[in-house]
């Protein structure tokens, strides 16, 4: 590969890193073709971007962006992908969903809310990180609980008082 090949690649792999709030870094050699293309799939499904991409290429491309990435420089041995995702915990649960039927991906490094997570065993962390939606849903579901209440026990003590004057009213 020529020179200016690789700069145009690490140009637009810079770029992309950039661009995305979440990525992860995963090893996904071993696996056979069946499964290559049932993960492909199910990235495809998910909204997630899977790129195969040479370790000297990737951390090129992370010294680029401008951020620290060092934490990950030690884990770009061995085959590397990224997946590339809107939502945060998303390409957790499609490895944790995957890893119950194969020993691979293995994750071994992850950029998720501006936090890295370095290593496989980080990988039930990730999956439980909520995304932004998810605790907004969650905020405005506790906001609007308290008020839900009140209107419930109004409705309940003005179902309770028309019940008693009905009663008295029979009397």
């Amino acid at each position: 590969m020529k020179r200016e090949d690789k700069a145009v690649i690490i140009d637009n792999l810079a770029a992309r890193l950039k661009e995305a709030s979440h990525f992860y870094l995963t090893d996904v050699s071993d696996l056979n073709a069946e499964q290559t293309s049932l993960l492909r799939r199910k990235c495809f499904e998910k909204d997630i971007e899977l790129v195969v991409v040479k370790n000297t290429l990737l951390r090129k491309a992370l010294e680029k962006t401008g951020t620290d990435f060092s934490e990950m420089f030690g884990q770009l041995k061995g085959s590397t992908s990224i997946m590339f995702a809107e939502i945060g915990n998303v390409p957790g649960k499609l490895i944790k969903e995957f890893r119950a039927k194969s020993d691979k991906p293995i994750l071994k490094a992850a950029y998720v809310e501006e936090s890295i997570y370095i290593g496989d065993n980080q990988l039930d962390a990730l999956v439980n990180i909520k995304s932004k939606n998810e605790l907004i849903a969650d905020i405005i579901a506790l906001l609007q609980s308290p008020a839900k209440n009140v209107v419930s026990a109004l409705q309940s003590s003005g179902q309770n008082l028309t019940g008693i004057l009905k009663t008295l009213s029979e009397k």
